[in-house]
C-alpha cells in the first residue's frame, strides 16, 4: 500500500514540477477554411490554391476546369469536395450550372445526377451545395443525396444557406458524417465586408474549439485571397488551420474503411 501511495505522490510531483508535460498535451483550436465555386476558371483560383495552408476546395462538376482545379488542389495538399449545384428559393436557374439538383426531378434522376457529379470531381472526399436554399429544406431530395454520399464514403458540409435545412436531421438518421458552416466571408462582395467578416472570425476562433468559414472564387476571388493572406497568420496565433475532414471525429478510420 505504501508503494502505491509513493508512486501516486511522485507522479503528481512530476506533473507539478514539469509544466511542459501538461502544456504539450494542450491543443490549439481548429479552423477549417472552405473555398467554393472552383471549376470554371474563376477569378482568384490561382491565388487561392497557392495559399500555404491546407484548405478545403469545393469544386463544381461538369465545368471547363473541374478536373484541372481538382488535380491542382490535391497536388498542393488541399482537400477536395464536390460543390453540387442545387435549386435556391430565389435566383436564376442559369446560375446553377450543369447537372443541378432541382425539386422537379424524379428520385431516379436525382440519384443519377449525384452519382455523376461525384465521378466528375477527382479526389473528392466530401460534398457541399452551391446555392440550394430550396433543395436543402426538402427531405425527399436530401435523403437521396445523403444516401449516395454514404455509399461513396463522403461526408457532407451544410453550407447553411437556409435556417430550415434538413441536412443535419437526415444525415444523423443515415449516419453520414456532416458538418455545418459557421460564417461566410463574402456574402456581401465588398473588400470592406470581407475584412469585417475576417476580423469577426479572428475574434471567434479565440473562444471556439472548432470553426468553419466559407469564401468563394469569382467576383470576390482576388479580394478573398488577399484578405486570407493577411489574416491567416492572425488565425494561426489561436488555431490550427485544418482540412474539413479533420473536424470529423474518427474520420481517419472511416476513410480507411475500418
Amino acid at each position: 500500500m505504501k508503494k502505491i501511495k509513493m508512486s501516486l505522490t511522485l507522479g503528481l510531483l512530476f506533473f507539478l514540477i514539469v509544466p511542459g508535460v501538461v502544456a504539450a498535451e494542450e491543443q490549439k483550436n481548429e479552423l477549417a477554411i472552405v473555398i467554393d465555386d472552383l471549376g470554371n476558371k474563376m477569378e482568384g483560383t490561382e491565388e487561392i490554391l497557392s495559399l500555404k495552408v491546407p484548405l478545403t476546395i469545393a469544386i463544381m462538376p461538369f465545368l471547363e476546369s473541374t478536373k484541372e482545379d481538382a488535380e491542382t488542389a490535391f497536388n498542393k495538399g488541399h482537400e477536395v469536395i464536390v460543390h453540387l449545384p442545387m435549386e435556391p428559393k430565389k435566383g436564376k436557374k442559369s446560375w446553377l450550372g450543369p447537372g443541378a439538383i432541382t425539386t422537379d426531378l424524379s428520385d431516379q434522376e436525382i440519384r443519377k445526377r449525384v452519382e455523376k457529379a461525384i465521378e466528375d470531381v477527382p479526389h473528392a472526399v466530401g460534398m457541399n451545395h452551391h446555392m440550394g436554399s430550396k433543395v436543402t429544406e426538402n427531405e425527399r431530395i436530401m435523403r437521396i443525396v445523403l444516401q449516395v454520399c454514404k455509399e461513396h464514403g463522403l461526408f457532407y458540409l451544410d453550407s447553411k444557406t437556409t435556417g430550415k435545412s434538413v441536412v443535419g436531421k437526415i444525415a444523423s438518421e443515415l449516419e453520414v458524417p456532416y458538418l455545418e458552416n459557421n460564417i461566410f466571408f463574402d456574402d456581401i462582395y465588398t473588400r470592406q465586408h470581407i475584412t469585417k467578416q475576417a476580423n469577426m472570425l479572428a475574434e471567434k476562433i479565440v473562444k471556439r474549439e472548432q470553426l468553419i468559414a466559407i469564401g468563394h472564387v469569382g467576383i470576390t476571388g482576388k479580394k478573398m485571397a488577399e484578405v486570407l493572406q493577411e489574416y491567416i497568420p492572425v488565425y494561426q496565433q489561436s488555431a490550427d488551420i485544418v482540412r474539413l475532414s479533420e473536424l470529423i471525429p474518427g474520420y481517419e478510420l472511416i476513410d480507411k474503411g475500418i
